[in-house]
């Protein structure tokens, strides 16, 4: 039975058997293949059987899936040895075997390894010399060396996680060396030596033997010693006299290399291959041993990136801790406020001290509410539920909201809508809340007594800021208060940027900036010292022609 195995990912070891005719969905809320992975969507791919083969496509997921290390934009078929990542998670597909075979390698002592080699390179092996104004064998061989380095150094920029850099690696591998089989083995946290990307062509010509035995002599000389080893004839090679799988698989040529960076030592490349005609050569083997040292050197990067991330992580937290606190605070010593005057008015039988108390409990209940809620959305990666909505309902039920608070305040709220705008393609709750937070925003910013807030609606036809440009529904929000200091302007959408002092959390416009982001449209803002600020939010109208949400700015066009 074909199986899905994680290799990479929070739940590493996890399997799935995959049923003979039936569909599987892959994603957080699926019941066929559930994973807990956060950047991996609720629906993220389906894999579907078709006639004895599998296929894979993507559900429009939020970070994509890649088959190999590549992203696939149509529905591809899965080959046995195939790799499929899905945000930070990473699965082999094929048979159980292709990585049960190395549970049982563990390093070997000193002493059980054997010494002779048919050929080694050492750590820095010598450059091929040219003759002048000949094109020599040597010369060739640099060129291409250095194409296939390149090819490497290229992978390793493009690749974000270890399982789709070693993964691509093979590939390459394969595609330059013509192997039957290879593994990249890594050194874990045991010190044991075990497989982290395995291929074997006799799984993709349909053999029925997908087995991939590996000498431990072998990986151990690569990875102790840092040399590259070639055998020309395995099967005649003492080394692996003691394997009964290489004389039952005849295999005929094989080379390993260390994946090594400075002196850290990552684990080793190993390639080997049972056709006659085929022998590896001298120039394969200092080329792969380069090829492992780039690998090393990518791996090490990685770790390094790894490190960073998880210091800015932990520098971010603390700060979301300390921002969220002093937000709490003062939100309870409103609390504590209003709830003394309640008891005094109590107390004293004073229905009007209660009254005010109330109101100081009420004003801070709908703060720690919209904390809450803002709080949700700002963390929680939630997938929109798209409907096409008339925008103007939701509008003016907004204002109808903040109709009462206005009034108190003496601030005039304004909705102009055309009535010739088409339904968008949205999520109406979480377009709802963006609004509701602009407003707020904008309530708190105005004058009482003299405040004006106008809430405008406007379709812009297709093609209106040139030729291909997308039809938009614009919602542009503008109060009169005093406006947004230049300096600030470009941080405003960051969280926990607030200008309110102790009214403010810093994540209205953050959620704001998420959730129009998330419809693919943009939010903009233009404001003026003392003469007021006007927020934009733009969303497509046609889901076949997206807005660039890289539009998003804070500072105002000069």
């Amino acid at each position: 039975m074909l199986v899905l195995t994680v290799i990479e990912g929070p739940e590493k070891g996890k399997r799935f058997e995959l049923p003979v005719n039936e569909p599987q969905m892959l994603g957080r809320s699926s019941e066929a293949l559930p994973l807990g992975d956060q950047a991996i969507s609720r629906r993220h791919a389906e894999l579907t059987p078709d006639r004895g083969e599998w296929w894979l496509r993507d559900l429009e997921s939020q970070n994509g899936t890649l088959v190999n290390g590549k992203p696939i934009q149509d529905r591809v078929r899965l080959r046995q040895g195939d790799t499929i990542t899905v945000g930070h998670t990473t699965l082999a597909f094929g048979a159980s075997s292709i990585v049960d075979e190395f549970d049982m390698i563990e390093l070997l002592k000193p002493g059980e390894m054997a010494t002779s080699v048919d050929a080694t390179v050492k750590r820095q092996p010598d450059r091929p010399t040219t003759a002048n104004g000949q094109s020599t064998p040597a010369e060739q061989h640099a060129l291409e060396h250095l194409r296939v380095i390149y090819q490497v150094t290229e992978l390793a920029a493009k690749s974000i996680t270890r399982g789709a850099l070693l993964h691509g690696l093979l590939e390459l591998i394969f595609e330059e060396f013509q192997p039957e089989r290879g593994v990249v083995m890594l050194i874990d946290e045991k010190r044991k030596l075990v497989p982290a990307a395995v291929k074997n062509r006799a799984l993709i010509k349909g053999r029925e033997d997908d087995r991939i035995q590996v000498s431990r002599t072998i990986l151990l000389h690569a990875v102790r010693k840092g040399e590259a080893v070639l055998s020309t004839n395995a099967m005649a090679d003492p080394r692996f006299s003691s394997g009964d799988s290489v004389q039952s698989m005849r295999i005929r040529s094989a080379i390993c290399v260390p994946v090594e960076h400075r002196a850290t030592v990552f684990g080793a490349i190993y390639i080997d291959t049972s056709a006659t005609d085929q022998t590896f050569t001298q120039e394969q083997l200092q080329l792969l041993h380069a090829v492992g040292q780039q690998a090393g050197i990518a791996l090490s990067n990685l770790h390094l990136h790894q490190g960073k991330l998880q210091t800015e992580r932990l520098a971010a937290m603390g700060q979301t801790v300390a921002s969220l606190s002093h937000s709490i605070k003062n939100i309870l010593q409103g609390l504590s406020g209003g709830a003394d005057l309640v008891e005094m008015g109590l107390k004293r039988e004073d229905l009007e001290i209660s009254r005010q108390g109330w109101g100081i409990l009420r004003r801070n209940l709908d703060r720690i509410a919209g904390l809450t809620t803002n709080m949700l959305a700002f963390s929680r990666q939630r997938q929109i539920e798209i409907e096409f909505t008339h925008l103007k309902p939701l509008i003016e039920d907004c204002a109808q909201l903040l109709e009462t608070v206005c009034e108190q305040a003496g601030v005039a709220l304004i909705v102009d809508a055309e009535d010739e705008v088409p339904p968008v393609p949205i999520d109406a709750s979480l377009i709802h809340q963006a609004l509701m937070n602009l407003l707020t925003n904008a309530l708190e910013a105005v004058p009482e007594g003299s405040g004006s807030i106008t809430v405008r609606l406007h379709y812009e036809e297709p093609d209106a800021r040139g030729p291909g440009s997308p039809g938009e529904v614009h919602v542009m929000v503008i109060d009169n208060g005093p406006g947004i200091p230049k300096d600030r302007q470009a941080s405003i959408f960051e969280p926990f940027q607030t200008s309110k002092g102790v009214r403010g959390t810093g994540l209205g416009l953050a959620v704001t900036k998420r959730v129009v982001e998330d419809h693919r449209g943009r939010i903009t803002v233009e404001s003026t010292p003392g003469k007021g600020s006007t927020f934009t939010i733009a969303l497509p109208a046609d889901p076949g022609r997206i807005i660039d949400p890289s539009a998003t700015r804070g500072p105002a066009k000069q």
